[in-house]
């Protein structure tokens, strides 16, 4: 029976690690090793929740313990080791879909431990049908914002800025204006919160944002995430 266990463990890893894999390539903030181990370890938790307490349970007769406890744990732990891996910064939110990959991954190893291969290959695939195929039909609808830090010793240039993303299509959620004072004169930092929609392909990235702004060689972009 504990070579059953090593194997479950074994093919739970296996299956963390093809999609940590993908999270990889995408420069993503939990990777293989992190996929790996959440499916490990709640394949492992799931054998002890079905299998460690039997010597237990022989030695008292008449008791009983409900084996689903111990898993609906890993389903509420599991939540903790996911928003670690959210980033909230200015209204924007960065790692929703690796805490969700997270999140399914952990049902995998929970569903190789309790021995359901199976289901466990099928929900796997389906997770890196989720990450990926539906991406290269749907990537294009919706939006997302990026935050924008850029200074300029002239104010005017502010204001050209704004219009020129305006005309561009990209939507100014919020803005903030400082002017600091130095030797040299007064330097104007600008703060945008920029909403971009995904019209096409290639439109939605942070480079061609960038592009725009260093076409003004008055304009010295300092921040863009």
């Amino acid at each position: 029976m504990t070579w059953v266990f090593i194997l479950r463990l074994v093919v739970a890893g296996v299956l963390g690690t093809v999609v940590g894999i993908e999270r990889e390539w995408r420069v993503k903030e939990a990777g293989f090793r992190t996929h790996f181990l959440v499916s490990l370890g709640s394949a492992l938790f799931m054998i002890i929740s079905q299998w460690g307490f039997e010597e237990f349970l022989a030695a008292h007769d008449g008791l009983r313990l409900d084996p689903s406890r111990v898993a609906a744990q890993v389903v509420s732990g599991i939540g903790f080791i996911g928003a670690g891996a959210i980033i909230f910064h200015r209204q924007i939110v960065r790692g929703l879909t690796t805490a969700a990959s997270l999140w399914a991954i952990s049902g995998v190893g929970m569903a190789t431990g309790a021995g359901m291969y199976g289901v466990a290959v099928a929900a796997t695939l389906l997770t890196l049908v989720g990450l990926e195929v539906l991406n290269l039909f749907f990537g294009s609808l919706g939006s997302h914002r990026v935050s924008l830090t850029f200074s300029t010793l002239e104010r005017s240039v502010v204001d050209e800025t704004l219009a020129r993303l305006s005309e561009m299509g990209y939507a100014v959620v919020s803005f903030e204006l400082e002017t600091e004072r130095t030797e040299t004169g007064v330097i104007y930092r600008t703060r945008l919160l920029v909403q971009i929609r995904k019209v096409r392909k290639g439109n939605c990235s942070n480079e061609a944002l960038l592009d725009i702004l260093q076409q003004d060689k008055r304009i010295l972009v300092e921040r863009l995430i």
